[in-house]
């Protein structure tokens, strides 16, 4: 089966093109600062290279969160948009173990870290068995970021971030983990894409800048 698997849960997105676990083309683009929107040319680009038409494509694997809000926003309307128009699934995977899943390391627990702003960060706990085999020992939460380097010490764990500043290990979320994911696919099963969002993790930070000033909750209605 093709699959085409996406995540921007960070200020890089990152595409792959896999047929089963071989990858058969990837691409990863800057998503901060950027005039246009990149990612779905990346996926426009890794498609051609991978010699595969989108019509081929038997499900979307995404990077649900959480993470940067725009970049996730970004992944997952793409997202939803090219399941829907090929009339494919959509799964949803931790971006964290994505980044787990992707980073060049050894067997051994590590501990996930990305930079939530504010002087927090999110963190999961894996266990990395063999090269197919990923455990999540505990799934993503907020923490205080002068916390971090405590609870890996507690853990017996290595710190993996997308910052230098964040991890002894700097890996970003890479789309083609998914191929060590796959029972985790097979677990979580498919997304409903009329409802589907990714998990943001927490609010905006835009709203919450209105809610300070307003002193009130942002209407959605």
């Amino acid at each position: 089966m093709i699959t085409l698997a996406l995540d921007a849960s960070t200020y890089a997105g990152d595409v792959a093109i896999l047929d089963g676990t071989r990858v058969l083309a990837e691409e990863s683009v800057a998503m901060k600062g950027a005039e246009h929107e990149r990612l779905m040319p990346a996926i426009a680009s890794a498609l051609t290279h991978a010699c595969v038409d989108i019509d081929a494509v038997g499900r979307v694997v995404c990077g649900a969160g959480p993470g940067s809000f725009t970049s996730l926003r970004i992944a997952g309307a793409i997202a939803k948009g090219i399941a829907s128009s090929v009339g494919v699934p959509l799964f949803a995977l931790p971006s964290m173990a994505l980044i787990a899943g992707g980073a060049d390391v050894r067997r051994g627990r590590y501990l996930t870290v990305v930079d939530a702003l504010r002087g927090e960060a999110y963190i999961a706990l894996f266990e990395i068995e063999d090269a197919n085999t990923l455990v999540e020992i505990a799934p993503a939460r907020l923490v205080p970021s002068a916390e971090v380097d405590v609870i890996a010490a507690e853990h017996g764990a290595l710190t993996i971030s997308p910052s230098r500043d964040l991890g002894t290990i700097v890996s970003h979320p890479r789309a083609r983990a998914v191929a060590r994911l796959e029972s985790w696919i097979s677990a979580r099963g498919p997304v409903n894409l009329s409802t589907w969002e990714p998990a943001y993790g927490r609010l905006a930070e835009a709203q919450v800048r209105w809610e300070t000033t307003h002193g009130r909750p942002l209407p959605t209605g």
